[in-house]
């Protein structure tokens, strides 16, 4: 599988080690030629408004939004969860993202960089024990539309309870940053959704 990592911002270099790790083929996207090659897509963390000027620099927006519409596996880590939220609460103002899962995302919910922190987290359809969840400046999901599904929510502490993974179809988010703990199993997971995505599409056409 060929999967793509948006390289305008953030932890490029970690998820395409992620990925290898588990098998796939990682490249970095920052054309539309890159894109229409990949199988699926990661978003990494970052800013979200940033990557979506960056995305509009690069003529990359629409094609986005276009192919994740239209099914393409995508998975947003952090800022990545942010762009793939149909509805934002503080974010700046005329805020945009690509969209596509039906849940409303607040921006900076767990508080400044400063405030930076790592929980074990458990996510529902990944063995073997909760993984560690590394949080820095990250949103968490409000609100959850009937569309989604929620698979993984703090334990403990201020913040128990707060939506911070979700699946909807083919898209996968957390609010979280997988690729800076050394285990793929989140990575993995989305592999795997990114081989049934396309094995779905090779039985259509045939």
């Amino acid at each position: 599988m060929k999967i793509g990592v948006l390289a305008l911002q953030g932890d490029v270099r970690e998820h395409l080690a992620a990925l290898r790790a588990v098998g796939a083929e990682p490249v970095p996207v920052r054309r539309r030629s890159e894109l229409e090659a990949v199988d699926g897509l990661v978003i990494p963390g970052g800013e979200s408004t940033t990557i979506v000027k960056l995305a509009k620099a690069f003529e990359l927006f629409e094609p986005l939004h276009k192919r994740i519409a239209a099914g393409m596996p995508t998975f947003g880590s952090c800022a990545g969860m942010i762009l793939l939220a149909d509805r934002i609460l503080d974010g700046v103002a005329g805020q945009e993202t690509f969209g596509g899962i039906d849940m409303t995302v607040r921006r900076n919910a767990f508080g400044r960089q400063v405030e930076s922190f790592e929980e074990p987290v458990p996510i529902e359809g990944i063995p073997g024990g909760p993984v560690t969840a590394v949080f820095i400046r990250a949103p968490w999901v409000e609100e959850v539309g009937p569309a989604a599904q929620v698979l993984a929510r703090v334990e403990a502490g201020p913040a128990t309870g707060r939506i911070v993974g979700i699946r909807q179809q083919h898209l996968l988010a957390t609010s979280f940053h997988p690729e800076l703990t050394g285990d793929a199993r989140v990575h993995g997971y989305f592999l795997q959704m990114v081989r049934e995505a396309t094995a779905a599409d090779r039985d259509e056409c045939e």
